[in-house]
């Protein structure tokens, strides 16, 4: 292939992509690998922006570890555990097995 055809089958390619669409509804219903959410911890991302404290109310299946920012936690790696982790506000930032 001359390189004025590659040149179009990228373009081509490039504009097949940016016709694609999708909505928040969607990507939060994306298929999870159960290996990697053993803990369940796809089911709390409802409070990524919460304030870390919004989890204290709320009973667990599994261990739960909430990280406020900038503290010393372990390396162990336990994908049974829920791991909420805070940012500088003090809000959960991200919500995750390990």
């Amino acid at each position: 292939m001359k390189f004025y055809g590659k040149v179009a089958a990228m373009l081509a390619l490039m504009a097949l992509a940016g016709c694609q669409s999708a909505d928040k509804k969607s990507l939060s219903s994306a298929a999870v690998d159960p290996e990697m959410d053993r803990c369940g911890a796809s089911e709390y991302q409802q409070y990524v922006g919460k304030p870390l404290t919004a989890i204290e109310s709320l009973r667990f299946d599994h261990a739960v570890r909430a990280i406020p920012y900038h503290s010393a936690v372990t390396m162990d790696f336990n994908l049974n555990r829920i791991n909420f982790m805070g940012d500088k506000q003090g809000n959960i930032s991200l919500v995750y097995c390990g």
